[in-house]
Formats: structure tokens, C-alpha cells, sequence
């Protein structure tokens, strides 16, 4: 029994000390999202017009498209090699672009710059992919907190290196990118040792628990959130102030390393009983995990009955292959929905910096670190309620996406309208709507195509990102800003008045509103697989009761 008890109490513990670790590799990986921070670099560098920078975005965003390697990836090797990949490709992809920007080389020729910031944005996938597999699987009874606590923190490293650049460089582009490729390197060096696959929890009361410290991590991601957003408020960014605020940031960090302490203590501290209770807990296995035992069950009677059930297209809900999942309608209208979202969203942050120059602020870090704070309260609340309202009435997950798309076609109203403000108001409600996008969409493809292939499928999802980049920003925001734009001596351009990107957010308005019918649609169409799945708790939680 004292063995049994060390065990679980290990087994407890090093889950939560990965996601843990998790939470830090998140806290780094948005890295692909802090281009404004340096693009103005860049551009007088390499003597760069608009829709050339636009492109140089676009191929950090197609390093995106290689995901799918890291899908290939999730289903054959260990979750140590994937973020070994993902942190060496960081470390030089990242790496080189400091050597450009620092002076310490002269500036590359204009294609392999794209390369390299593909292998930068090519990076956070491998790292995303590590952890978003291995957390769901390992969390698989509360997808919904997982996804919006880790995509949440991936939303918060954009304020959290923008801020950390700010108190300890004077923001200085060549530190900022000192900061992307080493800082990624050590988190992941950390992880490889602790993150790694654990049984999920197979009784109610380990669910409960689960609850609760997930519960705690969204106090201390909204305590890190709050004090971010203080300092871009304040204003103070110099002296002994900034160095303050670095050491209470990293503290704030540090600190969730007390939640797998306190469940190894809580869990050699449980009886005897307790121990048995869960050594016997498989008898009372949810009514869809005993369901599935007994398909299998009869399946294995007769080789005939298996050979129709290969024959047979699995439903929604069920495993899939990343062929019959992109067979599916369903798939498809998720897809497209998630361009509309993903896809504007994007285009608005890879031009912050232009857009906050045209519209007459000198200094556009702050509108970046809204965007990533108010991108956080989006992932993080949106994974939490979505959840929620899961358990408690089978709320359709894509009816949040919906919600998120109509307030993003809104937002883009108010910036082509140039309203007083609007790129304060835009910056808030596009990193809310585009953080509710990426916290929905990641456990939906998990609840409708299942968790055997979801490395794969995530990453074809995620293809989103630098088609939606490459058709909004370098397309859509390249050229329409070069027609506004007059050329500047010795290359380049440049467009000042609200007129720049008028044209830009009508469009993405009209797209956001595409999305919204698109996500209407799906959650029209899976209602039944997320009633089942409310059911499904329904009876998890009575079983509890009655035990």
C-alpha cells in the first residue's frame, strides 16, 4: 500500500509540476506575434516598402504552415524531442535576426530573411503542439480550462517580452530579439525534463481536484494580466522602477511551481481508503468510457463485425483520421471560420506598428501589449465559461466564436471609422476576440474529431494563421496601404490620416461577419454531439453522488 500511495502521489505530482512547466513554455511561444516590435527595424534596414515588410510577416507566419511536421511528429516521437526541435529552430531562427538587427552582419539578401523568420515562426509550433497534446490528453475531462489557461499565456508573452524589453532595454529592437531566441531555448531545456504524458484523472473526486487547481491557475494568469496592464498604465520605465517591476514579473511567473508541491503533500496525505477507492475506481468508469469498453467488447466477438466497422466512417465525436476529418463538412466550415478570425486578427498585429504611425502615435509598444493582455482575457475566460455552460446546459462551444466574431466586426467598424480612441477600443477588442477564437477552436477539434489524431488535425487547423496572414496582410493591408501610401527617399514609403487603413477594416469587418454565420452554422450542426457530451457529465456527476 505504501508503494500504491507513493506512486500516485509521484504520478499526481509530476503532472501537474508539466503543466506547470507548460504554462512557462506558453508564456514564451508568442514570440511569432511580436513582429511590430522590431518590424520598424527592419524596414529602414533593408530599405523595406509596406507590402515588402507585409511579406516578411507573412513568412514568419508560414514557418506556421510547416506545423504540420509537428503534428506528423506528436504520434511518434516523445514530447522531450518535439520541444527539442522547437527550441534550437528558435534559438537560430531568432538568432540571426539579432545579428541583422544589432548591425553585428550586414543585412542578408531579402529571401533568406524569410527564411529565417519562417524557422522563428516554425518554432512556436513545435512548442504548442508539445504542450497542447500532451495537456489535453493529460486533462482530457476539463479541455476547456486547459486550452484557454495555455492559450491564455501564450496571448500574455507578447506583454510579458514587450514589458520585460521595455524595464530592462529602453525597448530596444536587438535586445527584444536576444530576449525571443534565448529565453525560448532555456524554458524548453526545463520542459523536456518534466512534461511528458500521465494517466487523466479516472474518478470524480480527482476531477474535483483538477477543478481547483485549475481554478488557481487562473487567478495568478489574471493577477500576471492586471499587473501588466498597471505598468503599461503607469508610464513609469526607467530606474529602479523597472527593475522592480522584471523581479515581481518573473516572481508572479515562478510562483504556480507551489500547486504540484501541494498536490504531492495532499496526496500522500490521503488514507488507506482512499488508496483502494482508487484502485478500484475503473468499475466505476462514466457511462461513455464503459460504453466504448463494451463496443469493444462485442467488436472482438467476430472478425466480420470489425471488418464493418473499419468499412463504417467514424462520427463526430469519434476518432478520426486527418483524411475523414477533412471529408467531414464540419471540418471544413471550422476551417473557414477560423480563417475569418485567426486571419483578420493577425493582419491588425502585424501592422500595429504602421497603423499606430498613421494614425499619429510615435510610440505603438503599448497597443501591442494591450493587444496581448486583453488577448489573454479572451482565451482564458472563454475557456473557462465555455467549459461551464459545456456542463451545464450543452452550450455548443462554436456559438462563443460566433459571439467573438460579431464584437470583432465591430471593433474594425470603430478603427475604419477612426473614432477618438478606436485604436485603444481596437486593440482591446481584437486581442479579446482573437484569443476567444484560438482558446474555442483547439478543444472543439478535439470534441468533434477526436484525441487520437489531434497533433495532426491542430496543425492543419493552424494553417490558418499564415494563409489568413498572407491573404490579409500581405495581400489585403500591402497593397491597399501602398496605394495610399508616397514614397520616401531612398526607398520605402510611407501614409499618414486615418484614410491608410480605412478600406483595410471595412473588408475585415465584412469577413469578420462571414465568420459568424460560419460558426452559426456548426453549432447548428454539432448540437447533438455536445449534448451528448453534457449528458455524459451529467451522469459522470451523479455517479459521484451516488458513491
Amino acid at each position: 500500500m505504501g508503494f500504491l500511495r507513493s506512486s500516485s502521489s509521484y504520478s499526481s505530482a509530476l503532472k501537474w509540476l508539466g503543466f506547470v512547466t507548460a504554462v512557462w513554455v506558453q508564456s514564451i511561444s508568442g514570440n511569432n506575434y511580436t513582429f511590430s516590435n522590431y518590424s520598424g527595424a527592419l524596414k529602414s534596414l533593408m530599405n523595406l516598402n509596406q507590402l515588402q515588410l507585409n511579406n516578411l510577416s507573412v513568412a514568419k507566419d508560414v514557418g506556421k504552415a510547416f506545423g504540420i511536421l509537428a503534428g506528423l511528429a506528436s504520434d511518434r516521437l516523445s514530447t522531450p524531442v518535439i520541444l527539442l526541435i522547437g527550441c534550437f529552430e528558435g534559438l537560430l531562427g531568432y538568432g540571426v535576426q539579432w545579428l541583422v538587427v544589432s548591425r553585428t552582419i550586414t543585412p542578408l539578401p531579402y529571401w533568406q530573411m524569410c527564411v529565417f523568420l519562417c524557422m522563428g515562426g516554425n518554432s512556436t509550433t513545435w512548442m504548442n503542439t508539445a504542450v497542447l497534446v500532451t495537456c489535453i490528453r493529460n486533462f482530457r475531462r476539463n479541455r476547456g480550462p486547459v486550452s484557454g489557461i495555455l492559450k491564455g499565456y501564450v496571448g500574455l508573452s507578447t506583454a510579458i517580452f514587450t514589458d520585460l524589453c521595455t524595464a530592462l532595454f529602453s525597448n530596444d529592437p536587438a535586445s527584444f530579439l536576444v530576449l525571443l531566441a534565448v529565453v525560448p531555448f532555456a524554458v524548453c531545456l526545463t520542459a523536456v525534463f518534466f512534461l511528458r504524458e500521465i494517466p487523466p484523472a479516472s474518478s470524480a473526486d480527482e476531477e474535483s481536484e483538477e477543478t481547483r487547481y485549475f481554478a488557481v491557475f487562473n487567478i495568478v494568469a489574471v493577477v500576471v494580466a492586471v499587473y501588466l496592464q498597471s505598468y503599461d498604465i503607469i508610464g513609469i520605465k526607467t530606474g529602479v522602477f523597472s527593475v522592480a517591476f522584471a523581479s515581481i514579473l518573473l516572481f508572479l511567473l515562478f510562483s504556480p511551481i507551489a500547486i504540484p508541491f501541494h498536490a504531492f503533500i495532499r496526496s500522500l496525505n490521503r488514507g488507506e481508503q482512499d488508496v483502494e477507492g482508487q484502485i478500484q475506481e475503473p468499475l466505476l468508469l462514466s457511462s461513455d468510457i464503459a460504453a466504448e469498453k463494451e463496443v469493444t467488447a462485442v467488436e472482438d466477438e467476430t472478425v466480420a463485425v470489425e471488418e464493418e466497422r473499419k468499412r463504417k466512417r467514424p462520427v463526430l465525436g469519434e476518432d478520426h483520421t486527418i483524411t475523414e476529418a477533412m471529408l467531414t463538412v464540419d471540418f471544413w466550415v471550422l476551417f473557414v471560420s477560423f480563417l475569418c478570425g485567426v486571419g483578420t486578427g493577425l493582419a491588425v498585429m502585424n501592422n500595429m506598428g504602421q497603423i499606430g504611425l498613421a494614425l499619429g502615435y510615435t510610440d505603438v509598444s503599448i497597443f501591442v501589449s494591450m493587444t496581448s493582455i486583453w488577448g489573454f482575457f479572451g482565451r482564458i475566460l472563454s475557456g473557462t465559461l465555455s467549459e461551464h455552460f459545456l456542463k451545464k446546459a450543452g452550450t455548443p462551444r462554436p456559438l462563443w466564436n460566433a459571439a467573438s466574431q460579431i464584437l470583432m466586426a465591430v471593433g474594425y467598424l470603430l478603427m475604419a471609422l477612426a473614432v477618438p480612441n478606436s485604436l485603444y477600443i481596437g486593440s482591446m477588442v481584437v486581442g479579446v476576440c482573437y484569443g476567444v477564437r484560438l482558446a474555442i477552436t483547439v478543444p472543439t477539434a478535439s470534441e468533434l474529431f477526436g484525441l487520437k489524431y489531434y497533433g495532426l488535425i491542430y496543425n492543419i487547423l493552424v494553417l490558418n494563421l499564415p494563409l489568413g496572414s498572407f491573404l490579409f496582410s500581405g495581400l489585403l493591408a500591402g497593397f491597399l496601404y501602398d496605394a495610399e501610401a508616397t514614397p520616401t527617399p531612398g526607398g520605402g514609403n510611407t501614409c499618414v490620416g486615418a484614410h491608410c487603413y480605412r478600406l483595410i477594416f471595412l473588408v475585415m469587418a465584412l469577413a469578420s461577419l462571414i465568420g459568424v454565420g460560419l460558426d452559426i452554422l456548426l453549432a447548428y450542426r454539432t448540437k447533438e454531439i455536445y449534448a451528448k457530451i453534457h449528458a455524459s457529465k451529467q451522469v459522470k456527476k451523479a455517479s459521484s453522488n451516488l458513491s
